[in-house]
């Protein structure tokens, strides 16, 4: 079952928060996520906007999304949900990000939990952690490489 990564679409939106709230690490309930400013309001305002939201999908199934900062150059999330993890739409998912970033940036950046396993992903990725942040995260940032300009 190959995995496509595609733009994500309004239709999305209820999937998007699946996956997110289906998470066991750093999960948030939907009222937690509508605290900080994260609604489905806001991730349509995200898809309108232009390219900013991923979906990947198996099978048209969506398993896993990603979301970045345009105006930051900032990886502002990614999830894949738990039954779906280790077979690579994480990795996919990253790796569009990071080319849509490093379309406009030289450096991006995100932000993980210490000691999770997203901080091992992010290092085995190539990402360098360079920033104890509040509330247990990490600031990580990964340079545009020759080899990402093509």
């Amino acid at each position: 079952m190959p995995i496509q990564v595609r733009e994500a679409r309004e239709t999305d939106i209820g999937e998007i928060f699946a996956i997110r709230t289906s998470v066991a690490e750093n999960h948030l309930s939907l009222e937690q996520l509508a605290e900080i400013g994260i609604t489905p309001e806001a991730v349509a305002t995200m898809i309108a906007e232009g390219p900013c939201v991923w979906v990947a999908e198996i099978d048209r199934v969506p398993v896993g999304f990603s979301i970045v900062r345009n105006e930051t150059g900032c990886v502002f999330g990614l999830f894949v949900r738990a039954d779906h993890e280790g077979r690579g739409a994480g990795r996919l998912l990253l790796e569009r990000a990071e080319r849509h970033l490093f379309a406009k940036f030289d450096e991006i950046w995100l932000e993980t939990e210490i000691g999770s396993r997203a901080y091992t992903f992010y290092e085995r990725a190539g990402w360098l952690p360079v920033e104890k942040r509040d509330r247990g995260l990490m600031k990580f940032v990964k340079a545009r490489s020759v080899a990402s300009d093509s």
